[in-house]
């Protein structure tokens, strides 16, 4: 169904098609009452002068009923040309509307239906004094009549070509945001996989010494404390991290085993293994040990240098990337990664889909952290992470 027109289409529309029938009846005119002073019939005068105008509004007014019956509108208004000028403005606009519906199976008995009504105008009803033949007014009115179907189709193409356009934005705007949620789920599941590990590996450590003390009852004092000890820091870290992926649910249907993940203490055999592979990697600390970085951040902190890296071999071939870490417990983690342009101008750049990054994001979200990437003004991609650090 069209999209409905405003009142200034409409308005448009009825000025342009008064303006056509308007001018065609005044050309008549001039055949009718030519400059010699002859005087046209009586009754085709009077005629000419009330019922032609006022015909010509009645096919001004159906012409308004274009879009919703085409084809009776167009046909009427066809035939009222035969007596009225006046209508070939609105029988112009209704051939040209219906047109761009781009259907020949009514274009052509509508085309010939008007080449026999306009004839019959010119012969008939309106006759010229020196007529031409009928071969040459017949070939004259298809070539007018062809331009108008022309200037329809071609409009309706344009519809078409626009409504493709829309309806192909509507699909990539679709899959972009399945995409996206796509990222976000495969994320989350990720980041419960990782609590699953360390998890595991803590309530194992609390079961172990909840173990001892009820197993061993002739424990020295100074043993037991430090069971106890345990148990309650584990208990505590266990709990620290469960809260931050409250919510987050996880898909364990694969039935594989659960790798551990990578923490930041592993940080400098990645830095190595991206140097292995050609990229020029400068690694500042900040004088931060990274073994007192607590694992729910590291491991984040850990996710984000990877990205980083990542995006960096495959939009900056060649350019260097810089690694900052700085921050200190209370005052929180920051994480940065920076390159500038690809250096390697003979290959195109690689697309991507921007999941990564997304996936980032809703990792960082989760922590309770905060995320920022882009060009800076000197011409340099930087990927910038604050995370919490708890003291």
């Amino acid at each position: 169904m069209p999209d409905r027109l405003t009142w200034w289409d409409t308005t448009w529309r009825v000025l342009v098609a008064l303006l056509l029938g308007g001018s065609s009846w005044l050309l008549t005119a001039a055949m009718i009452f030519p400059e010699d002073g002859g005087d046209p019939p009586l009754l085709r005068g009077t005629w000419f002068v009330i019922g032609d105008p006022l015909l010509g509004l009645v096919a001004t007014v159906l012409m308004l009923w274009r879009r919703r019956w085409p084809v009776p509108v167009t046909v009427v208004t066809t035939l009222l040309t035969g007596v009225s000028m006046v209508a070939t403005g609105p029988q112009t606009i209704a051939l040209v509307s219906l047109t761009t519906r781009r259907r020949w199976r009514e274009i052509v008995p509508v085309t010939a239906l008007t080449v026999a009504v306009s004839l019959l105008a010119t012969r008939v009803v309106y006759p010229e004094s020196q007529p031409l033949p009928l071969w040459a007014e017949t070939l004259m009115t298809l070539l007018v009549i062809a331009v108008i179907v022309a200037i329809g189709y071609a409009i309706g193409s344009r519809r078409a070509l626009i409504a493709s356009w829309v309806e192909r934005a509507r699909v990539a705007e679709s899959e972009q945001s399945a995409r996206v949620a796509q990222a976000q789920t495969a994320e989350r599941s990720r980041i419960a996989r990782e609590m699953h590990d360390v998890l595991a590996h803590r309530i194992s450590l609390i079961t172990m010494h909840s173990g001892l003390l009820v197993y061993r009852a002739d424990l020295p004092e100074s043993e037991r404390r430090d069971a106890i000890t345990a148990i309650d820091a584990n208990a505590r870290a266990a709990l620290t991290d469960l809260r931050e992926v409250l919510g987050v649910l996880r898909d364990d249907g694969e039935g594989v085993p659960l790798r551990p993940q990578s923490r930041l203490q592993d940080l400098p055999e990645l830095l190595d293994e991206a140097r292995a592979t050609g990229t020029r990697v400068t690694f500042d600390g900040g004088g931060l040990d990274l073994h007192e970085v607590p694992e729910t951040i590291g491991r984040t902190a850990f996710r984000v240098v990877q990205e980083g890296l990542t995006n960096a071999r495959k939009h900056a071939p060649g350019a260097g990337v810089e690694v900052r870490l700085t921050g200190a417990p209370g005052a929180g983690l920051d994480i940065s990664v920076t390159n500038p342009r690809s250096v390697q101008t003979a290959h195109a750049e690689v697309p991507g889909t921007g999941t990564g990054l997304l996936g980032l994001s809703e990792r960082v979200d989760l922590a309770g952290g905060r995320i920022e990437h882009g060009w800076t003004p000197e011409g340099r991609h930087r990927l910038a992470v604050w995370l919490p650090w708890p003291t």
